[in-house]
């Protein structure tokens, strides 16, 4: 921390003589960005928000790797563009029919005077917040060059309240911890005590995007956009003087990435607002992104879904065909002749089941996990087994499980397990995804857990993110949708290419399985992981005692059954898996009918109320038709909700359906007790609702025609 004690001291001396100051100011004028150069040419710059300052004096620039020069001072400006831009543009699918792309910009060109090195500055002004990134032109000074480390800072004005995860090379599957930033530390030593996690935090500080609220009401986000050939950015955080800065993920050589002329940053990106509804309205990270890249995106069809996942998850079923590990090498092992497992899920029986039961209730596709082979060897003893993505288990008929599904009118899901040898998946890549067309595939969820082979590259460095895209645009060539799971966190890429229908990366259902995860935990995502893109949280859990699926696991899922329903609207994503078994669906029909009646595509959200950690309350119109859907979330202690529903047409009658905790409902001690009632409303009905702890409600509205 020494040495970045040093520049920020350096940066807030010298600020106070600026030269060549230049301002940007919002379209509505609420947020001004000022640009500077302090008396030795470092870059400089500060924003504020209806006056008040939001980030201090703080420097920009880039370390290199072998280069005492760096690109960080000695700069003095060539020449400024100021442009404005306002469009409107749609996407395949999202949170609305159309987005709003409306910024002031400020391109400011630098140039090095010992080395002639040009840089540009772009800063993107949107009323919601500011974007900028680092350009380099093609020039004879600078053609490539090797990041040491990013140098970019965002100076806080004080001791902010933040929600935060731990910095990792590796992993966002953490629980979101609620503190002053100067507590960050000490809640991180308490919390994870091991040397190898102490040394990495002393390094990584925290990810993104990091949702922080202010002493006098400010609601700030830090993140990216457009992770595009760069590493991903962490926060470092200067404790004695509230300043962040960037920390890329590096290789495995240590390298934070590699840059050719002409080359850029991604966005790095600060969301403003006296109201929180606005952070989660904001869509300037796709903004920031490219317009699609795809022709034709007609295959691009959002996705309600079912699968034997949950079975796995619990314990309850197996991924592996056979109990048995394999005694042979790699390659060799014949199934045909191993013990099958009675607990191996994807078999075509239990594959069937779930293919009627998405056939009856209007689902859309049946994901199977666990249905090729090598999952013994992989689980077993060989952690370095790479798969081959076109053999199934001796108990998986891929030919008759896709007749059977067609003629139920259900599409089948793959998926595909990496184990983080993600050489071998590219090698295999077009042979798997031809595989997936000829037996009726369109989507594939993609994994991958494990150490990245097999240089043991990090899963958030250049080198993986260059991976990901690559998957993305292959998937594209074969009208695959990608569902990545493990992958870094996402950025708005998916504006450029909508075939990425979901990601995980981060925190999801499955550790509700594995110990549980905070009741609060979803009032946290949408401010934090869902800014950069969708998620598939995988929600929709009724049965939360995991001990009745697997005696031996004794993990409870820290929620109500009415807050799993509100997820469908709160959790955006259109891709949405009813993750339980059937048979607890049967057992809660009336409760499952807000699963099937929920849509996963919309025309219009309104966002009612919001306060990270606590709650919040979003309403949806699907897209092309009348029916409205609102959910509620809640957080550790019991709130009551006071709606109107002047979001709704004028002149109408709709018939809303509540779907809300019980009185004596409680995520922990009585998570299955609910209420439905019905009642006629119209735009000036209210609605007065209370949500149990770990709880919420949720609303089907539909027109009374």
């Amino acid at each position: 921390m020494k040495s970045l004690y040093i520049a920020c001291i350096t940066v807030l001396f010298s600020v106070f003589n600026p030269t060549h100051s230049q301002e940007l100011k919002s379209p509505n004028g609420a947020l001004v960005m000022n640009f500077s150069l302090s008396d030795d040419g470092t870059p400089i710059y500060q924003l504020s928000y209806k006056t008040k300052a939001v980030i201090k004096p703080s420097s920009l620039g880039m370390e290199l790797k072998d280069d005492p020069k760096s690109l960080l001072n000695d700069f003095s400006i060539l020449k400024t563009d100021n442009t404005a831009f306002d469009d409107t543009w749609k996407p395949v699918w999202g949170e609305e029919k159309e987005i709003r792309n409306h910024y002031n910009e400020l391109a400011v060109s630098l140039k090095q005077n010992e080395t002639n090195r040009i840089v540009i500055v772009r800063f993107r002004l949107f009323n919601d917040g500011l974007g900028f990134r680092y350009e380099f032109p093609a020039q004879k000074d600078l053609v490539h060059f090797v990041i040491k480390e990013e140098k970019t800072q965002f100076a806080m004005t004080g001791d902010h309240t933040a929600f935060w995860i731990p910095g990792d090379y590796d992993s966002q599957e953490y629980d979101y911890t609620e503190s002053k930033l100067s507590e960050i530390r000490g809640k991180f030593d308490a919390a994870y005590t091991d040397n190898a996690s102490q040394e990495q935090f002393s390094k990584t500080g925290v990810q993104t995007a990091l949702m922080m609220k202010t002493s006098d009401g400010l609601y700030i986000n830090l993140h990216e956009a457009a992770l595009i050939d760069y590493a991903c950015m962490h926060l470092n955080l200067d404790e004695e003087h509230m300043v962040f800065q960037s920390w890329l993920t590096p290789d495995v050589h240590g390298d934070k990435g590699y840059i050719q002329a002409p080359g850029k940053s991604p966005w790095r990106t600060i969301m403003v607002s006296d109201d929180a509804r606005d952070i989660l309205a904001s869509r300037m990270t796709l903004n920031l992104n490219d317009p699609c890249e795809l022709e034709d995106t007609s295959w691009i069809k959002p996705v309600k879904y079912i699968g034997v996942w949950w079975e796995m998850i619990t314990g309850k079923g197996a991924w592996a065909y056979t109990e048995e590990l394999p005694a042979v090498q790699l390659g060799v092992t014949n199934y045909s002749k191993a013990k099958p497992s009675a607990r191996h899920s994807a078999n075509n029986k239990n594959v069937k089941r779930y293919i009627d039961f998405a056939s009856e209730h209007g689902f859309d596709g049946v994901l199977v996990e666990g249905w090729n082979e090598g999952w013994e060897d992989w689980f077993g003893k060989s952690k370095d087994y790479v798969f081959d993505f076109v053999t199934p288990y001796p108990d998986f008929d891929v030919e008759d499980i896709h007749k059977y599904a067609q003629s139920k009118g259900v599409k089948m899901i793959m998926h595909h397990e990496t184990s983080g040898s993600t050489r071998n998946y590219e090698r295999h890549m077009d042979k798997a995804y031809q595989f997936m067309k000829d037996n009726g595939y369109d989507a594939v969820k993609s994994g991958y857990v494990g150490n990245i082979l097999p240089r043991g590259e990090h899963h958030y460095g250049q080198w993986m993110v260059n991976h990901y895209q690559y998957a993305i645009e292959k998937a594209s060539d074969y009208q695959i949708m990608v569902n990545a799971h493990e992958a870094v966190r996402p950025t708005g890429i998916c504006r450029t290419y909508p075939n990425l229908i979901g990601n995980e990366s981060a925190r999801g259902t499955e550790f509700q399985a594995f110990g549980g995860s905070k009741p609060n935990h979803v009032t946290v995502l949408p401010f934090t992981r869902l800014i950069g893109g969708p998620m598939d949280y995988t929600p929709g859990i009724f049965e939360m005692d995991i001990s009745k699926l697997n005696p031996s696991n004794n993990s409870h899922v820290n929620s109500t059954i009415a807050n799993q329903l509100a997820l469908y609207v709160t959790m955006y994503s259109p891709l949405q898996m009813a993750a339980d078994l059937p048979e607890h669906y049967e057992q809660f029909i009336d409760a499952f009918q807000f699963i099937k009646d929920v849509a996963i595509d919309w025309d219009e959200s309104v966002y009612l109320e919001a306060e990270p950690g606590y709650y919040l309350t979003i309403a949806r119109k699907e897209k092309g038709s009348t029916n409205w859907f609102v959910g509620n979330v809640n957080g550790t202690k019991a709130r009551t909700s006071k709606l109107t529903f002047d979001f709704l047409e004028k002149g109408k009658t709709y018939m809303a359906t509540i779907y809300a905790d019980a009185k004596n409902a409680h995520y922990k001690t009585n998570p299955q007790a609910y209420t439905i009632k019905t009642k006629k409303i119209t735009h000036k009905s209210k609605l007065s609702q209370r949500s149990a702890p770990g709880g919420g409600f949720a609303v089907s509205i539909k027109e009374i025609k």
